[in-house]
């Protein structure tokens, strides 16, 4: 019997953060083009954290195991690459380096450690949860860079990355022709991704409190006082 449990909530946890994934994040983490220093950095883990937040309080409560982080994400690692490769790749025929998703193991990885390593959920949100906002661009650096390299095209300074936007079509929304880069936070300088990178962190701290509280509400027990 557990082995047909285990299958089915490992496919049920894949399915539940894939559909809340693709509808909070999206576009940002399905093309290479989008996944740009102002908004990724910042909208991801804030999306990422509540599955974390509510499965893992319900793991550490109950079963006192320090995983909710590191299986989370993993099932959405899953589903995630089935999903490129079956539906963006074979499917719509777009090339993989284009629509690769993107790596978050490690921030699973880093939440569950702190966790086990405190066993307060109020210091693994102070540390482990502003760590995770603030990893998720240098996590994903190494895979990231080559499609940041600039070049120049018809007098234009652009991105590889934003290159391929421009010539794989997916849709006739105004919004996919643009490069991501112009924004106000040129302003800043070169200073642009760690200045998103830490203040996705603060956020995060709270927001991983947030959905601990929720998975508290979810896992409460709550008595009838009164059936008639």
């Amino acid at each position: 019997m557990d082995l047909l449990i285990i299958p089915l909530i490992v496919l049920l946890f894949m399915g539940i953060f894939s559909f809340h994934f693709a509808l909070l994040v999206g576009d940002w983490d399905y093309w290479v083009d989008w996944r740009d220093r102002r908004w990724w950095p910042l909208v991801t883990p804030l999306a990422l954290t509540v599955l974390p937040g509510v499965f893992g309080f319900l793991l550490w409560d109950k079963l006192r195991l320090p995983l909710g982080g590191t299986l989370t994400i993993l099932c959405l690692t899953l589903a995630a690459w089935i999903s490129r490769y079956l539906n963006f790749h074979l499917f719509a025929d777009f090339p993989m380096n284009f629509v690769w998703p993107s790596t978050y193991i490690g921030l699973g990885l880093i939440l569950d450690c702190m966790l086990l390593l405190t066993r307060s959920f109020f210091w693994t949100g102070l540390f482990g949860g502003f760590t995770f906002g603030l990893l998720i661009y240098p996590l994903n650096w190494s895979i990231l860079a080559p499609f940041q390299v600039p070049l120049e095209l018809n007098g234009t300074m652009l991105t590889v990355a934003d290159l391929m936007g421009y010539e794989y079509i997916r849709t006739a929304i105004p919004e996919y022709v643009r490069i991501i880069e112009e924004s106000t936070l040129r302003t800043f300088g070169a200073a642009v991704t760690p200045l998103t990178a830490v203040f996705a962190g603060f956020l995060n701290i709270m927001n991983y409190w947030f959905w601990l509280w929720i998975g508290y509400l979810g896992t409460k027990a709550v008595w009838i006082r009164k059936i008639v």
